[in-house]
């Protein structure tokens, strides 16, 4: 209430401020609404200052309470104390005790009474004793005796009778009218009556609720009155009767009055009329007024009149009625009025129902008169004539007839509808009957038109009355009944079914339908009539009328299998107790046998022949309009027919085309032909969900399957095209014929494979299995266990075959890859025999390719980390062909051959001159030398010999096209292992497509057509020609040594145009020993015979060393100059690098055993190798690094691929890189640079080529300032840091600025990667965290470095890196993972400061800001400022940072502080740690020290707590 004056006082200040400062000057106004706003202001902080004080005057009020409390204790306090004092000094001084009353208390408390009271109180108050119930008893039953005596000695009234004397008083009861008990006051003839209590038995349940119509006052008053008659009355107790039942007829009419009067007023309106109202006499009442003014018959109108009788006054009330009634209904009248429940709407209604029901009985006689067989009913009540319009006809159809209860009128009606008659019939029941006939039949019709849309309700058509028709004023339309209905077919727009309606003249109450088919066209009004051709734009409402067909209504409902109507079956002699019998159906038990045939099948509203013929105009017209269509197409048909036992309709096609006339001259055609044995055409399913069904029947198979369904003699195929309008059928017909020639595609070329499978010679059956062929499509199953699916089909969109690839377990078919090069094969070729040579020699092989990863992974380049690459793309060039791209730098191009074997080769070369490299991608280096390292020889040599035991070299001469192909060899002595063809090794086709020239570079599949005749494989393998290999060179034939070496040792090492054998190229690297590193004759897995079976090859080299030789450039390509070319031979060049790398011992001689070693060449690659698919699935399946250094399993291509790219990225790092020296050299694959004091050396490890190390010397300045365990660590972080997988180039770019760090920063760089990969120091030296270190930015690093960059960052004289720390030496529960913090650590090399790069902003505490506070805290108290900070900080965070959220527990190991701050000085080692520390054990992997990984300690995997995600471990 304060607020609201407040606000409201403000708000008129506010207005009368508003009115009056505009009237004044500016000043003034200012002072106004300063005044205005001070005092506003100290009315609202006084209001503020009792709000605020109003929160605590709870406790004021509190506190006021206690203290009213406690004054008002004290005080009763002192009162208690003053009242005690007064009542000592002053009353109790003076205070005396009576006498006691002995006697009165004796004699209460012994007697229980006290006598001693005056006898006036017992007399006046005491009331005297009641009369026993004995007397009462003997006194009434002399009563009862006077009473009877009296009523003996008087004269009664018949109507006083029923009575009853009991308790001293007689009762008489007056039925429906009254109670009155008498009795009398003594036994004396004179003494009168005595009226003891008078009931009114009249009640008015509808209008009195129930309450007394009589009050009490006025029965005490006719009480009055009769006890004053009866006294010296000669007949009192007739004069009782007289007075009562007076007085309740007269409250009977007064009753029956009201209750019209409220009928009136209520409900009834004027139908009802009280005519006369007598009280006490009579009571007039009229009804179905109405028909009195319209009905002249009715002339006194209709009335009932209650009354009291005239001649006996003492009679009930009676009731009259004009016009008269029966005698029985005047009885039934009587007993309404008469009744306990007196009601004037029980008289009327009564009345009412005797006069409806005399009124129908002369209509039901009337209509049976003037209607032949029409059934009426005349029951209920009210009253109700149910006439059946209709023979059979349900309740909800008959026309009912009733009359009118309030204005006596005759109503008609048809429950289930409102035909629109009713008002006609309604005037003629009222007025002329004559019109009753016509308009019945009327109503007969519009009847049978509604069931005629109850039947079609559920069937696809549409009932109308009217249609626009277009037609001439003869057509024969006009010549039908009125009586008829349109019906259109929902699926056939063009047709409309007429049905016509007329009366059997036998039996009018039934109709008879007759059946039109009509054939119209939509149309508009001003379109031509003469000429269909010329139509105008304007809409087509109009429906132009073309034929009329009429249909005989028993053909169409009796055709094959059809009976629409049982009972004229039954009649026509059938037994159809045996037709049930026979279908195998279940009657019951005691039936009559006639019961099947006269029970109805339908419902009375149901027209079966409607429905029937409807459902068969729909069955009939898509197969009409179908087989107008295949006529139109000229394909022979034999019409529509009724399938066995009315199954369904069907179309059969006695001849289809074939696809192309080509086709139809094949034997396969013919062949075809022999097996088809019906086709049918049928309709499937239902409504809306109707399908065209083609069934092929086909006479078992050219092929056996493994199919379960596909075993029999007889072999269906089923295709399913969608049902449209009638205009679709030409698509129909287009899928038909489609689906058709798939199966006649598909037929063709799988004729040719049984031929092929039946035969022995080609060992198909072998290679393959058929899982399933069904005419429309071919499912085979190759690979192991036939795992691998192929399906192939025709498809009709793209004219051509398509296969799809699938498995039957989850993995993805290999063959997935090569789908469209496949594809094209089989279009091409059509010969399924060389698509499963193809499957069975490519599988292997693909299967391994598709191991490799093809995921995008973010970090690969090094300027953009958060562009994903992908690692391996696989890109098919055809079907023997195919490119491997990694990271889209480097390519693999692998050609997949027969016999087991694969070659690869550098895709980044071309395949036409090896001197040119392919745009986009980067040659591979050494990945002639990587991947010789899998090649094995025995294998080769082995499959090379079946070769050519199978295929004798051929008797052409070499000068011809003996050079050409991909294996071609030199001209000279041949040998049967130089005789190799390339491509697969099967049998080609018999019937090859003639007109390829393998010489075109357009024929993707040279190694498939190499020769056109039907010799199985070529009689020579000069013959094999490929466009796929350079022409410079023949890849791995070269002149055969075997006449020269006919028994070669198994150890020889000596080749023949090899740059290390010393009869041709002395070389200074050519004499090493076997216990080289390098690829030797003596390295597991390889047979003795593998060094002479290189002679046939020049992995390594691709022009022989031996100048005598012929140039491989004059014998490879026909007719080509030959191309001069120098000597590869180059001192110091070997696949592994510097020969110290490897061996001290590397210039020594064994004998004559020498290793054999391939030339480093940049173009060495673009020669290709043969491998087996052994090899290829060890290249390419993940697995562990052979030298069980840590990280992921990955596949031994992409861990050499993946190093030749970290290598070349090094390159370019140290170009671009100005803190970072190159260091020329000549040993290819090697990078050398150097820094301030090292010197570094990177390279492959030359026994895998599969890992990169480092070899780090100090320079000769500085030899002194580094010990070999730095020197050994900084390597080892390097082997499995920086060049470890995944591959990421900012991780070398993070090692690389880790090196460009001063002197004493290095140093203590060095001891944070001892801790890191050593994790047992930090146990042993008691630190809380172990440390790893982030050379690329983790995710959940601080931003202030793009995420993915490196993370070793030197800007002028700060250095910024990333160490990530995990806490060690705590246990959390729930299995928690203990908390892991990445730190951005700043280095100032001219402050010597070490501290965390934070925000500017500062944020809510965390970890961050407690190893912040940390590293702070420990700047200030550091001692020693000549030493670099950098790892003592780092020391004294890892072992003393707390973090809040830590479990408080005593760590595993107790560490005094002096223990923890004893740490070796950057420079240097203690004896003791020299010893006990486990870096000692660790090696580079060059050969300076060689030491087995095994004895490094906790070195498996990744450590623990290190970030992972699309980064990789950071």
């Amino acid at each position: 209430m304060l607020i609201d004056f407040i606000v409201q006082r403000t708000y008129h200040e506010l207005t009368v401020l508003a009115e009056l400062l505009p009237r004044k000057t500016d000043m003034e106004r200012k002072i106004e609404i300063y005044n205005f706003s001070a005092r506003t202001r100290q009315l609202f902080v006084r209001l503020l200052a009792l709000v605020k004080w109003a929160n605590s005057a709870s406790k004021v009020d509190k506190s006021a309470r206690i203290m009213a409390f406690l004054d008002k204790q004290s005080l009763l306090f002192v009162e208690t104390a003053d009242m005690l004092a007064r009542m000592a000094r002053e009353t109790l001084v003076q205070a005396r005790l009576p006498n006691f009353h002995i006697p009165a208390a004796v004699e209460v408390l012994t007697t229980g009474t006290y006598g001693r009271l005056p006898a006036c109180i017992r007399e006046k108050i005491v009331p005297p004793d009641p009369i026993t119930n004995t007397e009462k008893k003997q006194t009434l039953l002399r009563l009862n005796q006077v009473i009877q005596h009296r009523l003996v000695t008087g004269n009664l009234q018949p109507q006083m009778r029923n009575l009853k004397i009991e308790r001293g008083r007689v009762t008489f009861h007056v039925e429906h009218e009254f109670d009155v008990s008498l009795t009398v006051m003594g036994d004396g003839s004179n003494i009168p009556w005595r009226l003891l209590d008078i009931e009114i038995l009249v009640e008015d349940k509808e209008t009195g609720d129930g309450k007394p119509l009589v009050h009490s006052l006025q029965i005490q008053y006719i009480h009055q009155v009769i006890q004053a008659r009866l006294v010296d009355n000669p007949n009192p107790l007739s004069e009782v009767y007289n007075c009562l039942h007076y007085f309740c007829q007269s409250l009977q009419l007064e009753v029956l009055y009201s209750q019209t009067l409220r009928l009136i007023r209520d409900r009834l309106d004027d139908h009802v009329h009280v005519d006369e109202y007598i009280p006490g006499k009579c009571l007039t009442v009229s009804y179905w007024r109405e028909l009195t003014s319209k009905d002249p018959r009715s002339e006194l109108g209709y009335r009932l009149t209650v009354q009291v009788d005239t001649h006996d006054p003492a009679r009930p009330l009676s009731v009259n009625h004009v016009p008269s009634l029966g005698n029985k209904e005047n009885e039934i009248a009587d007993r309404a009025i008469r009744s306990e429940l007196l009601s004037m709407e029980r008289l009327l209604v009564h009345t009412i129902y005797v006069r409806t029901r005399s009124k129908l009985t002369e209509i039901k006689q009337e209509l049976q008169t003037m209607l032949k067989d029409v059934e009426c009913n005349l029951q209920g009540s009210p009253a109700i004539l149910s006439v059946a319009v209709l023979q059979p006809c349900l309740r909800a159809e008959q026309l009912l007839i009733t009359v009118d209860t309030h204005s006596g009128m005759l109503q008609c009606h048809v429950p289930q509808y409102d035909p629109p008659l009713m008002q006609e019939l309604h005037g003629a029941l009222n007025g002329e009957h004559s019109r009753l006939p016509g308009l019945i039949s009327e109503l007969r019709y519009w009847i049978t038109q509604r069931r005629c849309e109850k039947t079609l309700q559920h069937l696809p058509a549409t009932p109308h009355e009217r249609l626009p028709l277009l037609h001439h004023p003869d057509h024969p339309l006009t010549k039908l009944s009125r009586h008829r209905m349109y019906i259109q077919l929902h699926r056939h727009p063009s047709v409309i079914l007429v049905v016509e309606f007329k009366e059997k003249e036998s039996s009018p109450c039934e109709v008879e339908c007759s059946f039109y088919m009509a054939v119209v066209k939509h149309c508009s009004i001003e379109d031509n009539p003469n000429d269909d051709s010329i139509e105008t734009e304007f809409p087509k409402v109009f429906l132009k009328l073309l034929t009329l067909i009429e249909f005989d209504t028993f053909v169409v409902t009796h055709g094959p299998y059809t009976a629409v109507d049982e009972q004229e079956s039954h009649c026509s002699g059938i037994d159809v107790n045996s037709a049930v019998d026979k279908l195998g159906l279940k009657r019951k038990a005691g039936s009559r046998q006639d019961s099947v045939a006269r029970r109805s099948k339908h419902p009375a509203y149901f027209i079966p022949e409607l429905a029937h013929v409807v459902a068969m105009c729909d069955e009939r017209l898509p197969f009409v309009t179908l087989a107008q269509e295949l006529t139109k197409r000229e394909i022979y048909h034999q019409g529509v027919q009724v399938e066995a036992n009315a199954t369904c309709l069907v179309l059969k096609l006695v001849q289809l085309p074939p696809p192309t006339p080509a086709i139809g001259q094949s034997e396969a055609w013919q062949s075809l032909l022999k097996r088809l044995l019906s086709v049918a055409v049928r309709v499937q399913g239902k409504g809306v969900t109707k399908t065209w069904m083609l069934e092929y029947v086909f006479f078992s198979s050219p092929l056996s399957s493994t199919h379960p369904k596909e075993q029999g003699m007889r072999r269906p195929v089923y295709f399913h095209y969608d049902m449209g309008p009638a205009e679709s059928a030409s698509k129909v017909v287009d899928s038909l014929l489609n689906d058709w020639a798939q199966i006649v595609h598909l037929y063709t070329i799988v004729q040719d494979l049984a031929e092929y499978i039946a035969s022995d010679k080609y060992n198909l059956s072998n290679m393959v299995s058929i899982k399933s062929y069904n005419y429309s499509k071919l499912l085979l199953g190759y690979g192991p266990e036939r795992g691998a699916t192929v399906t192939i089909q025709w498809s009709t969109t793209d004219r051509a075959f398509r296969m799809v690839f699938g498995s039957s377990n989850i993995t993805l078919n290999a063959h997935s890859l090569m789908r469209e090069q496949l594809e094209a094969h089989l279009n091409e070729h059509l010969n399924l025999a060389q698509i499963v040579h193809l499957l069975h020699e490519t599988y292997e092989p693909l299967v391994s390719i598709s191991k490799l990863p093809t995921l995008p992974q973010l970090g690969v380049h090094n300027s953009r980390p958060q562009v994903p690459v992908q690692t391996f793309t696989i890109i098919p060039q055809s079907v023997t062909l195919l490119r491997l791209a990694y990271q889209g730098m480097y390519c693999l191009e692998i050609r997949l051959r027969g016999g087991g074997l694969v070659s690869l080769r550098d895709g980044a070369y071309s395949r036409f001159d090896r001197s040119n490299v392919v745009d986009g991608f980067t040659p591979t280096q050494g990945l002639k030398a990587f991947l010789s390292k899998y090649v094995d020889e025995s294998a080769v040599f082995r499959r090379r010999s079946q070769s050519e035991d199978d295929n004798p070299p051929s008797p052409i001469p070499m000068d011809m096209d003996s050079g050409s192909g991909f294996l071609g060899h030199h001209r000279g002595p041949q040998s049967p292992a130089q005789q190799r063809e390339s491509g697969l090794r099967f049998h080609p086709p018999l019937t090859p497509p003639s007109g390829s020239n393998p010489h075109t570079p357009a024929s993707p599949l040279m190694s498939m057509n190499q020769t056109n005749t039907h010799t199985s494989f070529g009689s020579s393998p000069a013959t094999s020609f490929n466009l796929a290999s350079p022409p410079s060179l023949p890849p791995n034939i070269n002149p055969s040594p075997i006449p020269m070496l006919p028994h070669p040792s198994p150890g020889s090492g000596l080749v023949a145009n090899s740059p290390l054998n010393p009869l041709h190229v002395p070389s200074p690297v050519g004499l090493m020993s076997n216990s080289s590193p390098g690829p030797s004759s003596n390295l597991p897995g390889h047979s003795p015979v593998s060094s002479f079976m290189q002679t046939g090859h020049t992995d390594g080299s691709p022009f022989p060393s031996s100048q005598s030789m012929t140039s491989p450039a004059a014998s490879n390509w026909p007719g080509s100059p030959s191309v001069p070319r120098p000597s590869p031979a180059r001192p110091g060049q070997s696949p592994g690098g510097h020969p110290a790398l490897h061996s001290p011992q590397a210039d020594h001689k064994i004998g004559s055993h020498l290793s054999r070693v391939l030339p480093q060449r940049s173009w060495a690659g673009a020669v290709p190798t043969l491998l087996t698919h052994e090899a290829l699935e060890l290249l390419c399946c993940p697995s562990a690094h052979p030298q069980g250094l840590p990280g992921p399993e990955l596949a031994p291509i992409e861990r050499f691929l993946g190093c030749v790219y970290m290598r070349r990225q090094l390159q370019r790092f140290i170009q671009t890189e100005s803190h970072l020296t190159a260091i020329p050299s000549t040993e290819p694959g090697v990078v050398h640079f150097k820094v301030d004091t090292l010197q570094c050396r990177v390279g492959l490890n030359p026994q895998h080529l599969q890992s990169l190390h480092i070899k780090v010397t100090p320079l000769p300045e500085a030899k002194d300032q580094w010990t070999t365990e730095e020197l050994q660590i900084i390597e080892k972080f390097f082997d499995t840091r920086a060049a470890a997988p995944p591959y990421k180039p900012n991780s070398l770019c993070g090692f690389g600025c880790m090196l460009n760090v001063p002197y004493n920063v290095l140093k203590d760089f060095v001891q944070i990667m001892r801790l890191e990969l050593i994790p047992g120091l930090a146990q042993q030296q008691g630190l809380k965290w172990s440390v790893q270190w982030a050379l690329r930015i983790p995710p959940s690093a601080t931003p202030i470095v793009p995420t993915g960059m490196a993370a070793v960052i030197v800007c002028r004289s700060k250095i910024l890196f990333f160490l990530q720390i995990t806490r060690i030496g705590v246990q959390y529960a729930n299995n928690m993972d203990p908390p892991s913090l990445v730190l951005p650590i700043v280095y100032d090399v001219s402050t010597n400061l070490t501290q965390l790069a934070e925000k500017r902003d500062p944020g809510p505490a965390s970890a961050i800001t407690a190893a912040s506070h940390q590293l702070k805290r420990y700047a200030e108290f550091s001692l020693n400022m000549n030493e670099c900070s950098l790892f003592p900080a780092v020391r004294d965070l890892l072992a003393n940072l707390v973090l809040p959220s830590e479990p408080q527990i005593q760590p595993q190991q107790n560490f005094t502080n002096s223990q923890v701050a004893q740490s070796p000085a950057p420079g240097g080692v203690t004896p003791t740690q020299q010893i006990q520390s486990p870096a000692m054990q660790m090696h580079s992997p060059m050969p300076g020290g060689p030491v087995s990984n095994q004895q490094v300690p906790n070195q498996a995997g990744y450590p623990v707590g290190m970030s992972m995600g699309m980064m990789g471990p950071q």
